[in-house]
């Protein structure tokens, strides 16, 4: 029988220099609104999807999860909204500074987590994703940076960050890639469901092709999303 994990609803899964939802902590950096406006070198809707996805995976799988912002007041904004939709009770950790490991408070968040694994994400890839990882990685920290939830200005500027983190150490993943490494195994239905609800809400053909496996080839009913309610006028200030 396969060991179970600290929360008894799934197996706890072999290493072997795999990410596992034991072995690592993600942290959300900088997903505000002014960060994404100075992205240039990806598609802004497509970095919203994916960056959400990957945080309803952390809740699915119990990864801990850092977030902090910058500057949120006098020049960022606030984190995106979608992220607070699935964050609903964590504040984001406030800082100055553009590069979180000279944050003392975000550096003890981390430590606090216990793993030595970061799955890291955020805007933009030169500095805010680039310095932090690096500098994780001379603390001993294995870094894996989520590219597709991560942009900058351009796309020079995102391909040598990249490089620069590769050739430090850090692993470049997808969103999709690190929620599959979490699962692993088909036959996990603890968590099966919870997947395929990501995919279909987020991972356009594959989660089609789910739907249409569902429904054609094994004749379960067609999946029921919330039924849109269109939202009520604000009241007029007088």
């Amino acid at each position: 029988m396969a060991q179970q994990s600290s929360n008894g609803s799934r197996p706890k899964l072999s290493e072997k220099g795999l990410l596992t939802p034991d072995n690592c902590v993600a942290a959300f950096i900088d997903h505000q609104g002014q960060m994404l406006f100075g992205t240039g070198n990806f598609d802004r809707q497509a970095l919203i999807n994916n960056t959400t996805a990957l945080a309803k995976a952390t809740r699915v799988f119990d990864v801990p999860v850092v977030l902090t912002t910058v500057e949120t007041k006098s020049f960022s904004g606030n984190l995106w909204p979608q992220l607070r939709a699935v964050f609903p009770g964590q504040e984001p950790i406030e800082r100055s500074s553009m590069n979180s490991w000279d944050d003392k408070n975000f550096v003890a968040a981390i430590e606090k987590s216990g793993r030595k694994k970061i799955v890291i994400a955020g805007l933009w890839t030169e500095t805010c994703i680039a310095l932090a990882t690096v500098q994780a990685i001379h603390d001993g920290y294995e870094v894996y940076v989520v590219e597709d939830c991560c942009g900058d200005l351009s796309q020079l500027a995102h391909d040598n960050a990249m490089r620069r983190v590769v050739q430090a150490g850090a692993k470049p993943v997808t969103a999709l890639s690190v929620m599959l490494e979490w699962q692993r195994d088909w036959a996990h239905r603890g968590t099966y469901d919870a997947v395929m609800d990501i995919v279909k809400n987020h991972y356009g053909a594959y989660g089609i092709g789910v739907e249409y496996a569902y429904t054609m080839v094994h004749g379960a009913p067609p999946t029921r999303f919330p039924e849109y309610v269109i939202p009520a006028a604000a009241t007029a200030h007088k």
